[in-house]
């Protein structure tokens, strides 16, 4: 059974840092690309990154600040925020899915979910 467990979130204050994980089991987890979203009451889910093998992708909005990360023997995906701005506030999840065609696929399995909040 497929299991993605979110943990690392917490309150912090504007310009702070956050270090978000993702325990993975129940897969390959080095064949698959992983990814964080996040998501706020009355907003659309959002995908904030990806990391291939090599490579990482990131929305324009978290660009220069986050930092997706994985390490394959352990199992677990890394987001990496800093300079968190009040507008970063929502529930982190971590996804698994595939990279082709350009573009990424997530498949449908999703983690708890970790929140994190930006107040002063």
């Amino acid at each position: 059974q497929v299991q993605l467990v979110e943990s690392g979130g917490g309150f912090v204050q504007p310009g702070g840092s956050l270090r978000l994980s993702c325990a993975a089991s129940g897969f390959t987890f080095s064949n698959k690309a992983m990814s964080w979203y996040r998501q706020t009451p009355g907003k659309a889910r959002e995908r904030v990154a990806v990391i291939l093998s090599f490579t990482t992708i990131y929305a324009d909005s978290v660009k220069g600040r986050f930092t997706i990360s994985r390490d394959n023997a352990k199992n677990t995906v890394y987001l990496q925020m800093n300079s968190l701005k009040p507008e970063d506030t929502a529930l982190y999840y971590c996804n698994k899915g595939s990279y082709y065609s350009g573009a990424y696929h997530p498949d449908d399995d999703w983690g708890q979910g970790t929140q994190v909040t930006v107040s002063p």
